[in-house]
């Protein structure tokens, strides 16, 4: 899990490095004579904007529910995911269309200070992604996997740019076009990777079903509470960095409701207590025949039969 304080400064942190790669890249592409290293830069201005809102709906997630949100925030973090999605997508029309207009004209090739620059750039951008990329496995937020690909993707057509100035300075003229094709290639992966961005944070906002493996956990772990004879039924949907649960525990048909109470306490608390990233836990009992309540070793309580 990961807690507001370190959002909001890694939120500064992707704010403040967008700024400043913003400034270098315009200024070499102005004086560098570089299509690309302007289109870059615009980009990343555009990049200010989009992290801003990332992660602001990121931290406004992490807000614990009150009266007017008893399930929480959470479904703020999908929005800013799907608005994460679309940023890139815009981002990669908007550096689709400079290219395509920029090769129909003749213009000389980039300056050869070009080309540090954009491996300086490609280096930070993609040290930045790795970082984001591994917070997000650890929160599963779509919101930081955003923030990451956008930062992937300044590293992708950076480096799309340096390839296709590279050929420039060595072709020479004839091939001054090139970082305008290296940026439109770099371009089609962007949209791939924006349009994976939004389905996934679709899927989440429509409660689509988790991973097999998440319910398979909370299955195990709901069935070693003595008492439990199995589990009927086992519903989770996502909610921002964390999980809401509705599980249908099974127990003896003539247990007492005192001890079936308990029992459904006793799930909800361990599996709260061994999965934190369980918000709430909802358990359900439902009765189950004599033969299948023997499971945890605990008999139904016996009838009269006078």
């Amino acid at each position: 899990m990961i807690d507001t304080g370190k959002s909001i400064a890694i939120g500064i942190l992707t704010i403040c490095t967008n700024l400043v790669l913003m400034l270098v890249k315009l200024w070499a592409g102005v004086f560098g004579n570089s299509s690309a290293l302007i289109a870059d830069g615009i980009e990343s201005a555009a990049d200010i904007m989009v992290s801003l809102i990332t992660w602001s709906g990121f931290t406004l997630s992490l807000r614990p529910a009150d009266d007017n949100h008893p399930f929480g925030h959470g479904r703020i973090e999908a929005l800013t995911g799907v608005f994460s999605g679309v940023a890139l997508i815009g981002a990669a029309a908007f550096i689709s269309w400079q290219a395509i207009g920029e090769l129909g004209h003749e213009h000389s090739s980039p300056k050869w200070f070009t080309l540090p620059i954009l491996i300086f750039v490609v280096i930070i951008k993609e040290s930045l992604s790795r970082y984001m990329l591994r917070m997000e496995e650890v929160s599963g937020s779509r919101a930081i996997e955003g923030d990451a690909w956008h930062h992937r993707s300044d590293a992708m057509t950076s480096g799309a740019a340096a390839i296709g100035i590279c050929i420039a300075l060595i072709g020479g003229q004839a091939y001054a076009s090139a970082d305008e094709w290296a940026a439109l290639f770099a371009c089609v992966i962007i949209v791939i990777n924006g349009g994976r961005i939004i389905h996934a944070a679709m899927h989440e906002a429509l409660d689509g079903a988790v991973a097999p493996e998440l319910e398979t956990e909370v299955r195990q772990h709901a069935e070693e509470i003595a008492g439990v004879a199995g589990i009927e039924k086992c519903l989770i949907r996502k909610s921002g960095i964390g999980y809401f649960v509705e599980i249908h525990v099974e127990v003896p048909g003539a247990m007492p409701v005192s001890t079936g109470h308990k029992i459904g306490h006793d799930v909800k608390e361990h599996l709260i207590e061994t999965m934190p990233n369980l918000f709430d836990v909802v358990v359900h009992l439902e009765p189950v025949e004599r033969t299948s309540s023997l499971r945890n070793g605990i008999p139904p309580p016996s009838r009269s039969t006078g």
